[in-house]
């Protein structure tokens, strides 16, 4: 990756708003369970950082990806996971199927209140029995003349609470799993869709996370995204870059767990000497920081092919399963080191060790990735006889 001045100069743009706005705040937002959202994403929203890959002419920047990936690394060193997980959800998981396939209508609508931060957005994907297996989802958008009855539910919906739109994956046919679905945009203030209290996650504790219901909403076929039917294929590329994002925001948050570690165990003394002094803990930290390396290198050369319009699928399943993976071994291994401090529950390596369990799971589990990966190295057995 060559970055250029543009891409350092909004780097520290991201730097300098997240060191202002967000972490003075963060242990506040992590003891309310939710953020002022809209206020932060106005706030974001006038910097132009809602829109950085977004088309100009809907108030986006029209810049490449590459620049996304600066902002995404940059919002990683944020004190609570869950507040850069939002944007996140913002930025890269509920509006690119939309910049990329949907009406000027619609765009107009949904997309540049998005970048301006006058409207947040989020992504129904997920539900109690379909959540990495996307195929097996149940919500449906049943025809009736120019609008859509939808039923269903949706599951670990990440700002829903607060939600204006949802970019919504429903069944729209009886037609095969894969050719069924479709995507369409929901106001959450339709007649018919109620939001559950907040769920008590284990981390990302910042952002708001509900189960949201659909009982008889009617929604006009206008905002359907694309043609019916190709709704999985859409979200199979939004998947591309949630998942490049995802790898992204980790590495400057796991460098951050070394850092805080390297510093807590040069002031801890242990038998008459700085912890630091350990060869088990000095090597293990250079051992951590190669690995962090290790994955910045993997996602920039994702990112790069990304711009270039290659197929990432490969690489970009490849460093969401390094950065899920990895965020466990870091913060496992900084938490061991700061002892029993590190066992209480405000520790920023305690938080961040909270917060990185996702990685593994959101957007795609290890499994899954691993089986992406498999497939496209040709190792992947077939169905045998008698699988469903």
């Amino acid at each position: 990756m060559q970055f250029t001045e543009e891409h350092q100069a909004l780097r520290k743009t991201v730097r300098d708003f997240v060191e202002n706005e967000i972490n003075p705040n963060c242990d506040e937002w992590e003891r309310d369970g939710r953020y002022p959202i809209h206020e932060i994403f106005k706030k974001l929203g006038d910097l132009g950082l809602l829109g950085i890959q977004k088309p100009e002419e809907y108030g986006g920047m029209g810049l490449d990806y590459s620049y996304n990936l600066v902002a995404a690394e940059e919002f990683g060193i944020a004190a609570a996971g869950g507040v850069p997980l939002s944007i996140g959800v913002q930025t890269d998981m509920c509006t690119p199927a939309l910049a990329r396939f949907g009406s000027a209508e619609q765009k107009e609508e949904f997309l540049r209140p998005s970048i301006t931060g006058e409207k947040v957005g989020c992504i129904g994907v997920s539900e109690v029995g379909a959540g990495s297996d996307v195929a097996g989802l149940k919500t449906n958008a049943k025809s009736d003349g120019d609008d859509y009855i939808i039923n269903g539910h949706k599951m670990w919906i990440t700002n829903s609470p607060s939600a204006d739109f949802i970019c919504l994956l429903a069944n729209t046919s009886d037609d095969k799993p894969h050719k069924n679905k479709s995507l369409i945009i929901v106001p959450m203030d339709t007649p018919g869709i109620s939001v559950a209290p907040h769920l008590d996650k284990l981390g990302m504790r910042s952002s708001e996370t509900a189960q949201v219901f659909f009982d008889d909403v009617r929604v006009p076929k206008r905002n359907r995204i694309g043609a019916e039917g190709t709704g999985f294929m859409m979200q199979m590329l939004q998947f591309q870059e949630e998942r490049l994002w995802g790898a992204a925001n980790v590495i400057k948050a796991l460098e951050g767990c070394v850092d805080k570690t390297i510093d807590y165990c040069r002031e801890r003394e242990t038998f008459g000497q700085p912890l630091i002094n350990n060869q088990a803990i000095h090597f293990r930290m250079a051992e951590l920081q190669t690995e962090i390396e290790a994955l910045r290198a993997l996602t920039y050369q994702a990112c790069e092919l990304h711009v270039a319009q290659k197929d990432v699928t490969q690489l970009a399943s490849m460093a969401k399963l390094k950065a899920g993976r990895l965020g466990r071994e870091v913060t496992d291994a900084c938490l061991q080191y700061w002892g029993g401090n590190g066992y209480m529950w405000d520790n920023p390596v305690s938080r961040a060790y909270r917060d990185v369990r996702l990685v593994s799971v959101g957007g795609g589990a290890d499994e899954i990735m691993l089986g992406i990966i498999c497939k496209l190295m040709g190792t992947l057995p077939g169905k045998q006889k008698g699988d469903s």
